[in-house]
Parts: structure tokens; sequence; C-alpha cells
């Protein structure tokens, strides 16, 4: 595996691969949810791209840029037993080297509802940086995982609006055996935390099973929340899968954050209402 921090050894390394080539976009902090981007992009990819930043356009100012996990030395031997061909890994500078950048990404309306709503600026930030990564990269196909399924959506549309030539795939959420759903924040839960932070996934998994046999799907997940004080909702709401209103029947999206001390986590289930 190839390591590279600079736009000119990235632009090296992209010019010499072949075939179909593949990213995967990560804020570091590797877990099994980026392994299985990893392995389903090795799978299917001839050349794969893997790139390691934390962005900070997408944190606000109160949020936790300054202490996001960063392990990049596991990261990369994680990168390498999967068998990525390429990992970028470049500094704050060489992805701005004008500073913060004047012009960014819009994600219009669709962009100020839920993470964007409780996180202002957030897609801005994503959507600005995804993009840039996009043109540096140049892949033929993209993956994200579908527990940001917000993002995921938000990344095609501008996938799609702006005509770039990628092909956006979603992999599903990675769950440990008890239902969390995996993320690097994870890591930040005590104990006593990490048990209440089952609270999203039993809401869902209530949910769903309400929704799905024709019943109040949000209010059953609402009530899981109410077993579990410790837990601050932020949101619980049912969508269709493009995140419009909620489909009277057939496919639909169920979508939660909320924090869990001073953690706040997100999560979503599929759901087929008859």
């Amino acid at each position: 595996m190839k390591v590279v921090g600079t736009r000119e050894e990235l632009k090296a390394a992209r010019d010499a691969a072949a075939g179909t080539v593949a990213v995967v976009m990560t804020m570091g902090a590797l877990h099994e949810g980026h392994a299985a981007l990893l392995r389903t992009a090795r799978a299917e990819a001839d050349t794969v791209l893997l790139t390691i930043f934390v962005n900070p356009l997408q944190f606000g100012p109160n949020e936790d840029f300054d202490r996001y996990p960063r392990t990049l030395d596991t990261d990369l031997a994680l990168a390498r037993e999967i068998g990525v061909d390429v990992a970028f890994t470049p500094s704050g500078e060489v992805m701005y080297p004008q500073g913060a950048p004047a012009v960014r990404v819009d994600p219009g309306p669709a962009g100020e509802q839920l993470e964007g709503a409780s996180r202002p600026g957030f897609f801005h930030g994503v959507l600005t940086v995804v993009n840039k990564l996009f043109q540096l990269t140049r892949p033929d196909v993209a993956y994200f995982g579908e527990k940001d399924y917000q993002q995921l959506g938000m990344i095609r549309a501008m996938a799609r609006d702006f005509d770039l030539p990628i092909d956006v795939r979603g992999v599903p959420t990675v769950r440990e055996a008890d239902g969390l759903a995996l993320s690097s924040r994870n890591r930040y839960l005590a104990p006593a935390e990490r048990e209440s932070a089952l609270t999203l996934s039993r809401a869902l998994l209530a949910a769903k099973t309400e929704g799905e046999r024709g019943g109040d799907a949000v209010a059953a997940g609402l009530a899981e929340f109410t077993k579990s004080p410790e837990v601050k909702l932020d949101y619980f709401v049912l969508t269709d899968p493009m995140l419009g209103p909620p489909p009277a029947h057939g496919p639909a999206r169920l979508l939660t954050a909320a924090w869990v001390g001073a953690t706040r986590l997100i999560d979503n289930v599929a759901v087929e209402l008859p």
C-alpha cells in the first residue's frame, strides 16, 4: 500500500491506477464499519483508494474537532490488511491551501433538516470536502455507509446535480452483537453510557416492528426513549427513502439522533409499511 500526503503524490498514484478505481472517504478512527466499506470496494474494484482526513469544516464551534480520535497508525495497518492500494492522508494545509474556502457547496433545503437542523453548516462542510476529494481522487465509484443515511443521500444528490461521473454506493450499517451501530464516537462512551446508547437501536427496532404490522412506528420508538431518561433525544422521524414525507405504504426510513452523556450518536433503519 502506498501512503501519500500531498496532492502531487496522490495525482501520481491516481494516474498509475488501472481499471475501476474506488474511493472510501473517512475521518479515520477506523472500525469494522469502515472495514466493510473497504472490503466491499476491494471485492468490486481494481484499485482502492482510502482517504483519511478530519475535516474541520463539518464541526461546529462547540463540537468535538479537537478531541476527535486520531489513530493513523492502526488505521493504516487495517487498510494494509484489507488490501487498500493507496491511502491519502493530507494535512489541513494540503486540503485547504488558501485557508477556509470562500466558496462551499450549498446542500439546499434538504440539507437543513435532521442533521442539518441540529448541526448548522454541517452539510456545507461535508459536501465541500467530499467534492474536493472527488476532484483529487477521480474515482469511478465511491462507497459510503448507510449509518450516515442523510449524508449518503446528500452526496448522491450532489453527484447527480453536478454531473459527476461517479457511482455513489451505500453499504449497510455494521452493528455490534447487541445492536449498537458502529461509530468512531462510540469510544467516547463510558460503560454505563454504552448501555444507555442501546436505546437508539432498541427504539428503531421497536418502531420498525410496530410500523411493519400497521401501527404507529414513531410512537413506539419514542416510548423506548422514555425508558432511558439519561438519553437526550434530538429527533426520531419516519420518512420516505429519499427523506421526504412518510409514505402511507411501502418502503420508508426511520432515523434518530440522541445525546448519550456528551456524545451525540445517530442511527437509522429501513422499514416496509404494509
